[in-house]
C-alpha cells in the first residue's frame, strides 16, 4: 500500500509518501513541495492540479490522506486554502484514489498520541520514526508526513 499525504496550501503544498502493508514499519518514499510558483490564484490552482497528478502517475498510490482546514481567525487566509483543498480532492477523486480526512487533532494524536502536540512534538516524532529524514524540512511537509502516518496507522487499526 502506498499512501499519499497531503497538506494543502495555496503557495506551499507539502506532499509525502508512505509505503507499508502493516507488518513492518512504514517507509517513507519521498516528501517535498509541490512546485507552485504563479502569484496568480487560478494559475496556481492549475499548478497544484499538475503537480499533483505528475506525483500521482509516477508514485501510483492507493490512498490520499489529507488534513481538514481549521482555522478560528483569519477568513481569507481559509478561503485560499479551501480552494487549493477543493483542487487537490477533485485531482485525488479523477486518479481513482480513496480520500481520507482527518482534522488537526486526529493527526496529533495519531503521531504522537496527544492531541494537544505543537508542531515541535510532531516533528520529533516523525524524525524519531523516519531517522534518515532529519533534514530541515519545511512545515508543511512534516504536516503531509503527518497526514500519511495518519491514514497509515488508521488503516492497520482497521485491519
Amino acid at each position: 500500500m502506498i499512501i499519499l499525504g497531503i497538506d494543502p496550501g495555496t503557495a506551499s503544498v507539502g506532499y509525502a509518501l508512505l509505503k507499508g502493508d502493516g507488518r513492518i514499519k512504514p517507509e517513507l518514499l519521498s516528501a517535498g513541495l509541490l512546485d507552485v510558483r504563479s502569484r496568480e490564484n487560478a494559475q496556481r490552482m492549475a499548478e497544484i492540479h499538475r503537480a499533483l497528478e505528475r506525483i500521482i502517475k509516477q508514485w501510483r498510490p492507493d490512498r490520499l490522506s489529507v488534513e481538514k482546514l481549521f482555522f478560528a481567525k483569519n477568513t481569507k487566509t481559509a478561503l485560499a486554502v479551501s480552494e487549493g483543498r477543493g483542487v487537490i480532492l477533485l485531482t485525488a477523486s479523477l486518479a481513482g484514489l480513496t480520500v481520507y480526512e482527518y482534522t488537526p487533532l486526529e493527526i496529533k494524536c495519531a503521531v504522537s498520541g496527544d492531541g494537544r502536540a505543537d508542531k515541535l512534538q510532531i516533528q520529533k516524532m516523525i524524525r524519531f520514526i523516519f531517522p534518515q529524514y532529519a533534514g530541515n524540512a519545511r512545515d508543511d511537509v512534516f504536516d503531509a508526513i503527518a497526514a500519511a502516518l495518519t491514514c497509515y496507522f488508521s488503516a492497520n487499526n482497521n485491519r
